[in-house]
């Protein structure tokens, strides 16, 4: 990957975007901003973004596009970034995209690798998927990755539970706002020329290696 690229991993909730965005910037070497992370690191900071999007939170409403992309501008103008990094989460929209558009320096350009799974294996995912509540970072599955004590953290020894957006009608309601929201990206990426697409149905490995091998290609 070469300097004053951004790579924007894209894909339905559970297609394991935030995993391999943390696996592929610890890898690489690059940053994984998460939209998520910017809006606790603000908001905990009290930065003045925080208390406005603390503002939006609190009374139930959706932080505005121009608010996220201004906690993102801001991040990635670190000096980490200045070789490249991994977007996760953001943009989750098109007027997004283009306010990110706008905001790279000269030279700079944004990729996207749509990570493709079909909505019954999502479904599957999410109902065996188990967090931890001391570390919700460490992610057990009861299929795919079961802990080696029932409802105990293998890292930590937190107790583990089953978050209520992952039950099946939620994952169904949560994947009809991706395909009205964000979906529409796939579209804008794709006339641009900067869509790549990647089986997301395989395992985090597989994924992984394709992921390394189209980002080698950009080297």
């Amino acid at each position: 990957m070469t300097r004053g690229q951004v790579v924007i991993l894209l894909g339905p909730p559970g297609s394991g975007k935030g995993t391999q965005a943390a696996r592929l910037g610890a890898e690489l070497g690059l940053p994984h901003v998460a939209t998520g992370d910017l809006f606790r690191a603000n908001v905990s900071s009290g930065t003045r973004l925080g208390k406005r999007a603390k503002g939006f939170m609190d009374a139930g409403e959706l932080v505005p596009d121009d608010l996220v992309t201004g906690m993102l501008l801001e991040r990635v103008a670190a000096e980490d970034c200045a070789g490249g990094y991994l977007l996760d989460g953001f943009p989750r929209t098109v007027p997004q995209a283009e306010a990110l558009e706008r905001g790279l320096a000269d030279g700079w350009s944004a990729r996207a690798l749509l990570l493709e799974v079909p909505d019954q294996v999502l479904i599957e995912r999410a109902a065996g998927r188990l967090i931890c509540r001391m570390d919700g970072a460490h992610i057990h599955h009861a299929l795919l990755a079961p802990p080696r004590r029932d409802g105990i953290c293998d890292r930590c020894g937190g107790e583990l539970y089953r978050r209520k957006d992952d039950e099946p009608q939620v994952v169904r309601e949560r994947l009809e706002v991706y395909r009205r929201q964000t979906e529409p990206l796939v579209a804008f990426y794709r006339a641009r020329g900067r869509l790549e697409l990647v089986d997301g149905d395989r395992t985090p490995d597989e994924v992984c290696s394709t992921l390394r091998e189209l980002l080698g290609r950009a080297a």
